[in-house]
């Protein structure tokens, strides 16, 4: 199945400015677009509360991976 796209470049753009992946130029362009499009103003403030939200999140492995880890690294005998 192809995959289809979902993402303008306006908004592939807005996501790199929210991640400040973007040159000064390319700044300049976005923070007009932003200003003069409610709908590009609305995905770049979606966008910084999704960052914010993504931010938050804290992951930690099950017992059983770092059991595994542990056990690995208890057995391990380099190849010399």
């Amino acid at each position: 199945m192809p995959m289809t796209q979902t993402f303008t470049s306006t908004q592939n753009e807005i996501i790199r400015y929210v991640y400040d992946e973007t040159s000064l130029s390319e700044n300049l362009l976005i923070e007009e677009w932003i200003a003069t499009d409610s709908e590009s103003l609305d995905f770049y403030m979606d966008c910084l509360e999704l960052k914010a939200q993504m931010n938050k999140i804290i992951l930690y492995p099950k017992e059983i991976t770092l059991d595994r880890i542990f056990d690995y690294s208890r057995n391990y005998k380099p190849a010399v």
